[in-house]
């Protein structure tokens, strides 16, 4: 027997606005949780699509940004 897994969609995510972006919607984007992956899209282009990393990924490339 064949198991197919889909990728998630957008709206399989709850979407909230990343801490460091800007009360006046500007450099804004969102962070998108299910169990085992991570999403990422720009809040002012969501038409634009979505990113989507396995979340060890995700954890791994915010460790990295917050030595900097």
């Amino acid at each position: 027997m064949t198991h197919l897994h889909r990728q998630p969609a957008d709206q399989d995510f709850v979407f909230r606005k990343a801490s460091y972006s800007t009360a006046h919607g500007q450099d804004c984007v969102e962070v998108g949780d299910l169990p085992g992956v991570s999403a990422v899209r720009d809040t002012q282009n969501r038409s634009l699509g979505t990113l989507v990393f396995p979340s060890s990924e995700w954890s791994g490339l915010l460790s990295a940004a917050k030595r900097f």
